[in-house]
């Protein structure tokens, strides 16, 4: 591994009323996410090769892999984000850095120069967009609840709602029905952690049945016929 800040991301899938319980359970000893007391709506627009190869290599389970997306939140154009997501064996990374709306115009019209920019992540993506002809591959949206705890850096997130805009990479309409990709009662449970898992939250999150499953909801939504 290099030098970035990797932490550990464990995913299950659990039933909603596993969830309501669960969220009870933790409540008492996290803290909700400051950014969206009642949960926040995600949208991102994944990057991929002409050759699909971000979504082969987490099919085939590729050790070492990155992916690129934008983000933004509930629907706010003032807020969007440039991210590079990197996967490490059983730890992940991010680089992210905000840009703007006409920033995004520009990526997605291919007006930008790479001698015009000058943070590092935006030139590495547009040198990756010229050379390895990264292009729009997939919308996933989906709505997340999230918990916080300061040890060890712990973030609990419940994603569901989980759609796939593969037919549609325009990230401001919000007119298309997307796909549906997994059951209506499931939802996906991801822990992430820097170093350790405090005891406490360990011992909560046994108590309800789950399914521990490498879900990507980029390959999920990719997937879609």
């Amino acid at each position: 591994m290099n030098n970035k800040k990797y932490r550990h991301e464990i995913k299950f899938l659990i039933n909603k009323s596993s969830a309501t319980i669960l969220k009870e359970r933790l409540l008492s000893i996290m803290d909700v996410d400051a950014n969206g007391k009642e949960g926040y709506f995600i949208r991102s627009l994944y990057y991929d090769t002409p050759l699909s190869d971000a979504y082969y290599e987490k099919i085939d389970g590729v050790e070492y892999r990155t992916k690129y997306r934008i983000r933004m939140y509930n629907g706010d154009d003032k807020f969007i984000r440039l991210e590079k997501k990197i996967k490490d064996n059983d730890m992940t990374a991010k680089e992210q850095i905000t840009i703007s709306k006409k920033e995004l115009e520009n990526i997605l019209n291919d007006k930008f120069s790479i001698y015009d920019v000058e943070d590092n992540l935006l030139k590495e993506f547009l040198i990756e967009i010229k050379t390895k002809h990264l292009m729009p591959s997939v919308i996933v949206d989906y709505d997340r609840f999230a918990l916080t705890y300061p040890i060890s850096d712990v973030r609990v997130t419940f994603d569901y709602n989980i759609k796939s805009g593969k037919y549609d990479y325009n990230l401001f309409n919000y007119n298309n029905d997307y796909f549906e990709v997994i059951d209506d009662n499931m939802i996906v449970l991801e822990v992430k952690f820097n170093d350790m898992l405090p005891d406490t939250i360990r011992g909560v999150l046994t108590t309800i049945p789950s399914i521990r499953n490498a879900f990507s909801k980029f390959a999920i939504c990719r997937s879609v016929k």
